[in-house]
């Protein structure tokens, strides 16, 4: 049995190295004067191949995002409001669909819009300070509910030549992001106060976008981070000629 694994994982890498077109939906030509149309039913090809992961490419089920910390500040001095949020959780990421796709392919840049109809997260989180008058020093659970999310993921690519086939490497990697509708809370706090968790919750569903904007920098480069590793792998395995033709 176990040399019947260890042959069915080496006859998985060895299809990886040859050909990984049914990934992609078919290769796309670089003459084609609607390349970017076709790359973007390649990608989201890829999307949906990768959901439930895929093990042949070292790749994970792609939910749920994990992120580790981040964290808030809001006014100065020592009353000023901070606030720290582990263990992050999130999933509906893997429903988010690519909606378009603009392409250099001359110098191997790429942007991907995608959409994702809504997006949930949990964490822990602790907080001090002085927040609408109320002394907001604690902890307890966060969730969050985000409707409407809209991304773009730039990219850029160096090819390279490797076992007789042309692969990229990736460069550069930048990503922003936008969300329409945003639902936040704490609940279950240590002690247990309910004036001090209700202050708090107004505070972050009266002020959920400038919230997110604080927590932007550090989304921004966690998840730039993850997406780059996860990119960098894809794009190890799967060579470039495989989705691109001349």
């Amino acid at each position: 049995m176990e040399r019947l694994r260890v042959a069915l994982v080496i006859a998985a890498v060895v299809a990886v190295g040859a050909s990984d077109t049914n990934m992609f939906g078919g290769r796309c030509s670089r003459q084609d004067p609607n390349v970017d149309a076709c790359l973007l039913r390649s990608f989201n090809s890829l999307a949906e191949y990768l959901k439930g992961g895929a093990p042949e490419l070292g790749i994970e089920e792609a939910e749920p995002i994990v992120i580790d910390e981040l964290s808030i500040a809001l006014g100065g001095g020592p009353d000023g409001y901070r606030a720290t949020f582990k263990d992050i959780h999130a999933t509906g990421v893997s429903n988010m669909t690519i909606t378009n796709v603009r392409s250099d392919l001359e110098s191997h840049q790429f942007q991907l819009t995608l959409f994702g109809p809504h997006i949930s997260a949990r964490a822990r989180y602790r907080s001090s300070g002085v927040l609408l008058l109320v002394r907001a020093s604690g902890g307890g659970d966060y969730w969050g509910e985000y409707d409407g999310v809209k991304a773009k993921v730039y990219f850029r690519g160096a090819p390279y030549e490797r076992d007789g086939r042309t692969y990229l490497r990736l460069q550069q990697l930048k990503l922003d992001f936008s969300v329409k509708d945003i639902q936040m809370g704490v609940e279950n706090l240590q002690n247990g106060n309910a004036v001090l968790q209700a202050a708090l919750n107004l505070f972050i569903n009266t002020n959920a976008q400038e919230l997110l904007k604080e927590m932007k920098p550090e989304l921004k480069r966690d998840l730039a981070d993850k997406m780059s590793r996860f990119l960098a792998r894809i794009l190890d395995h799967i060579p470039y000629d495989d989705w691109i033709v001349d």
